[in-house]
């Protein structure tokens, strides 16, 4: 079984849907720990109230995002863990952390990328007025929201949406895909080559 640690700075309503797929056994793997680079982010309460592991790390204890990121790498190696997933972790990972972790780093973004990446995804899409967006889980690499793609989901984009409107959607397509990607990599059925993901039997 896979070892999954979770690295958030806020409300942590994609790690709940994570840890309550674990529970319903959707993921054939386990969140061993939680971290947070905010003391008073929700999701570490979240954590707690499933029984897992959850730690704030305070970055202003460190003189660089490298020592930062050192230190959270001695952190999840001392857990043995096999995934690292990104669920609105607001810092961008230094070189160092995603060496220690190839091809074992998540995140999801929520566009369709390479659409629209960085901040702001989805106001992006409204002000440009695509008629589909939605959401993508990829690996991470060193490029801007640039790792290769391992689930997408579309969703329509209605005449009428706000940001906010279409901001729920795309939320309710995140947390299907994302268990969905977790499960997929906990029993060894993704294999990278080139740019492409390819879901192998």
């Amino acid at each position: 079984m896979k070892n999954i640690a979770v690295l958030v700075s806020g409300e942590g309503t994609n790690l709940e849907a994570i840890l309550e797929a674990v529970d319903e056994k959707e993921i054939t793997g386990k969140v061993v720990m939680v971290i947070s680079d905010q003391a008073k982010a929700h999701a570490l309460e979240r954590a707690k109230n499933h029984g897992v592991k959850a730690q704030f790390v305070d970055p202003r204890f460190y003189e660089s995002r490298k020592e930062y990121d050192r230190a959270l790498v001695k952190l999840l190696k001392n857990e043995a863990v096999d995934l690292v997933v990104l669920a609105g972790f607001m810092r961008l990972l230094s070189p160092l952390f995603i060496d220690a972790f190839p091809l074992r780093i998540m995140n999801i973004h929520p566009s369709l990328l390479p659409s629209f990446k960085g901040l702001d995804g989805i106001g992006q899409a409204c002000r440009y007025g695509v008629k589909v967006t939605g959401c993508t889980v990829h690996f991470v690499e060193e490029g801007l929201d640039s790792g290769p793609i391992i689930l997408q989901e579309a969703v329509p984009v209605i005449q009428r949406d706000t940001v906010e409107t279409l901001h729920q959607r795309i939320h309710a397509a995140e947390h299907r895909i994302y268990a969905t990607a977790i499960d997929l990599f906990c029993r060894d059925m993704l294999k990278v080559e080139g740019r492409r993901c390819l879901i192998i039997d």
